[in-house]
């Protein structure tokens, strides 16, 4: 039985999320967890569900995706940006919606290198006048 699977990678900050969307009723389930159940705030699902909130897909696909890397805010744009790409090869004509929305374009921001002489990147040992 050959099923019609979309697949789409989503990265953000160290994260990496590899999504599948497989015609379904629209369970959400992330490293074998629920969605419910892996995000804990309600900010980070309702990013996840931005691209099918847009594109009225929400109960047309089920998605399975594994995510590693970074922290749960990185992970949840990881999958984001994995869920647009994906419902991108579903169908092209959405393109326009996600496009406008952003949720096509990689997120370049990035953790700043510690330099030498410094604490983290910018934070400096603490001064003292005496």
């Amino acid at each position: 039985m050959a099923q019609v699977q979309y697949v789409g990678t989503g990265r953000r900050k160290q994260s990496v999320a590899r999504v599948r969307l497989v015609p379904g009723e629209g369970r959400i389930i992330i490293n074998t967890r629920d969605i419910n159940e892996y995000f804990g705030l309600e900010t980070l699902k309702l990013i996840v569900k931005q691209p099918l909130v847009l594109t009225e897909t929400t109960s047309k696909y089920d998605i399975l995706v594994l995510a590693h890397g970074g922290g749960t805010s990185g992970q949840a744009g990881a999958i984001r940006h994995g869920i647009s790409r994906a419902l991108l090869k579903a169908d092209p004509e959405l393109r326009p919606s996600l496009k406008k929305a952003g949720f096509l374009t990689r997120d370049p921001r990035m953790k700043e290198r510690k330099k030498y002489g410094l604490k983290a990147a910018r934070r400096a040992p603490q001064f003292s006048k005496r």
